[in-house]
């Protein structure tokens, strides 16, 4: 059926009745009913038929002063309004087989239906308690019809349940915008990020960004921040983010800078100058968290009672939470005492080692010779051996010798070759000035540089 030119056909009709307004939303009510029973499989939320609909409302609305028809409920590439809705969470012990015979599926059809998910859908892994269904049913005769899952908010899968009993996949569409942020933290870091909207894998790649400048577990009142990163959108709303392109936080009377730059041979971020913002060692073997012990050479300790030396910086941190290598290195130790529990040691290079002690666990694979990067998980937070809560007491030891971390001059990273200075420059100073644009920067305020890393075309490119 041409329904646009159905449309047209029953607009004029209509337009002979404009002084009978009564029937005619009856009739227009009715008119939209009817064209959500000729389309019971639109294929997606904007298909012909809602556009066919709402530019008939349009002509209409303009002609006769008001709006009769009713539009369908479109999601997932189906009209909701057609069908028995059922929404529910999946239950303890709840299987896609008990779910369906419980709506009067028979083994055999479900069965099929396995089968056709192999390859599209993996039911094992992502049919788990707790997460959401939408269960369509025949308004008649109450059987299902199709049965839609979301494993992520970037796609959703629906099963057909009758008919061929196949599944589908559909990935919805992303957009991205180009974002500047700033901030100034009164309370904690995370609360400033929240408060601007800031997601929280923007925040993640924020403090990756900076960590080997600035210890994020001693953020203090009045410390003030700029971001500018890409936003991934689905229908509007914020679902994540993509690359940060550049950051600056301010502390102290000082200016941490971090910038992205990839040429395709060079990758990564460096600072104001171009040396690289991944230095030996980062500032804090954990994201977000706070010092709850400093070291101390006559601390008072709270288990045993007595005074003696604390030659470590505790971080206080929920247990389970991830424990990060500082710098590369390799394992020389992951074991278990009495008072540190189970720590891991490692060794950087000739003059440098670090500790981690308490651990409730260690990650996948750490043991002794295990080679390490920096920033890898080495274990997680815990409270095994003489501790009052679930913390990592780190230690730090310069040429055999136990020293206070945070106090220390350590390793400066290289400039990036000269040759690449001038280009490194031109981006920087863009991205300075997209930092001063507060919001959402559009193509009107994006200046690519000359070596065209940039792409006018959606942002800057990674």
């Amino acid at each position: 059926m041409d329904f646009n030119s159905t449309g047209n056909k029953v607009k004029h009709g209509i337009l002979g009745l404009r002084n009978k307004k009564k029937k005619l939303v009856k009739l227009g009510t009715a008119l939209g009913l009817a064209a959500v029973m000729f389309y019971p499989s639109a294929r997606n939320d904007n298909n012909s038929m809602g556009a066919s609909l709402v530019s008939l409302d349009e002509q209409m609305e303009e002609e006769i002063g008001f709006f009769p028809i009713v539009v369908p409920t479109i999601k997932y590439g189906l009209v909701l309004d057609t069908f028995q809705v059922e929404e529910g969470k999946i239950q303890k012990k709840q299987t896609l087989g008990t779910l369906l015979t419980g709506y009067g599926m028979d083994l055999l059809s479900i069965e099929t239906l396995v089968k056709n998910a192999s390859g599209v859908f993996n039911i094992n892994r992502n049919f788990r308690v707790g997460k959401d269904y939408l269960l369509l049913l025949d308004r008649q005769t109450g059987k299902p019809k199709h049965l839609v899952l979301e494993p992520s908010v970037f796609e959703y899968v629906v099963f057909n349940l009758q008919g061929e009993l196949n599944v589908q996949k559909v990935e919805r569409e992303v957009d991205t915008k180009l974002k500047s942020v700033s901030g100034e933290i009164s309370s904690s870091l995370w609360a400033a990020l929240t408060q601007n909207e800031v997601d929280a894998e923007a925040a993640s790649k924020m403090e990756d960004a900076l960590e080997c400048f600035v210890d994020f577990s001693h953020t203090q009142k009045g410390d003030r921040f700029k971001l500018l990163f890409e936003e991934k959108l689905i229908a509007g709303k914020t679902v994540g983010s993509n690359q940060v392109y550049a950051v600056s936080y301010h502390r102290e009377g000082k200016d941490y800078y971090a910038f992205w730059y990839d040429d395709g041979v060079t990758k990564g971020f460096f600072d104001a100058e171009g040396a690289s913002a991944k230095k030996g060692f980062l500032k804090s073997p954990l994201k977000f968290t706070r010092i709850s012990s400093n070291f101390n050479p006559r601390r008072f300790h709270p288990i045993l009672k007595t005074v003696r030396p604390h030659l470590g910086t505790d971080y206080a941190a929920p247990t389970g939470t991830p424990i990060y290598s500082i710098g590369e290195g390799v394992v020389e130790e992951a074991a278990f005492t009495k008072g540190n529990g189970k720590y891991v040691k490692i060794k950087h290079d000739k003059t440098y080692q670090t500790q981690y002690l308490h651990m409730s666990r260690f990650a996948k694979g750490i043991r002794r010779g295990t080679k390490v990067t920096q920033g890898q998980v080495i274990g997680y937070v815990g409270s095994t051996g003489l501790a009052t809560g679930p913390h990592v007491c780190f230690r730090f030891w310069k040429n055999g010798k136990q020293v206070n971390h945070l106090r220390e001059k350590l390793p400066q990273s290289k400039k990036m070759s000269p040759d690449k200075l001038n280009d490194f420059y031109k981006i920087r100073d863009n991205y300075l000035m997209m930092m001063e644009k507060e919001g959402v920067i559009d193509e009107d305020q994006f200046f690519p540089p000359s070596n065209e890393t940039l792409d006018t075309e959606g942002g800057a490119a990674p």
